[in-house]
C-alpha cells in the first residue's frame, strides 16, 4: 500500500459512523438486520437456498400457486428480483411457473414437491435462529420486544406507503 491509498482515520471502537448519531434506533435496527440476514444465510445454505428465498417459498407454501404478479406485490421486492430469484428456485427444482389458465397472459408460480421438502428445513432455521436471537431474554422480555417491533413495523409500514396489516403476527399467536 503506497502512501497515497485511502484510509479510514475514524476509530474503530465507536459503535456507529458519526453521521447516525441522530438516528441511534435506526442505525441499531440496520446492523442487527445484516447480522440477522447472515445468520439466516449459514443456516439456509445448507438447505441450498439463499436469504431472501425462504419467505418467497414460505409465501407459496401458504398460498398455493399464486400469480408471479401477485407473488411479486406480496413480498415487496422489485420485479427483477423476484424474477432472478424464481429462476434460480426453478433451475433447483424448488419451484415450476407455468400459464395462468384463466389469463395466458400471466404466470402461475407453485411449489414442487422438492420445495415442500424444503419446509421443515426452513421452520427449523427460523426456530433455530429464532432462540439463538432471543437468548437470554425472558419470556415477557421477549414478548414485549416482539410488540415494540410491531408498532416500529407498523410506523416503518406507513412510512413506506405499505399496509400495516402485513406484519407478522406477534409470537405465540397462530401462524
Amino acid at each position: 500500500m503506497s502512501g497515497t491509498d485511502p484510509v479510514c482515520t475514524a476509530p474503530s471502537t465507536e459503535p456507529r459512523p458519526a453521521a447516525a448519531c441522530g438516528g441511534t434506533v435506526s442505525h441499531t435496527l440496520a446492523w442487527v438486520a445484516r447480522l440477522h440476514r447472515i445468520a439466516m444465510g449459514r443456516r439456509l445454505r445448507d438447505l441450498g437456498l439463499y436469504p431472501g428465498q425462504e419467505l418467497m417459498m414460505m409465501r407459496l407454501w401458504d398460498c398455493g400457486p399464486v400469480r408471479q404478479s401477485e407473488l411479486i406485490q406480496s413480498l415487496g421486492l422489485d420485479p427483477s428480483t423476484v424474477t432472478k430469484m424464481l429462476q434460480r428456485l426453478e433451475q433447483c427444482g424448488y419451484v415450476r411457473r407455468s400459464p395462468d389458465p384463466a389469463d395466458r397472459r400471466a404466470v402461475l408460480v407453485e411449489a414442487t414437491e422438492e420445495g415442500a421438502s424444503l419446509r421443515a428445513g426452513v421452520e427449523g432455521a427460523w426456530t433455530d435462529l429464532e432462540e439463538r436471537t432471543l437468548a437470554g431474554l425472558a419470556p415477557a422480555d421477549r414478548a414485549e420486544l416482539a410488540r415494540l417491533l410491531g408498532l416500529v413495523g407498523d410506523n416503518l409500514a406507513e412510512e413506506a406507503g405499505e399496509e400495516a396489516a402485513a406484519c407478522p403476527p406477534a409470537p405465540g399467536a397462530a401462524c
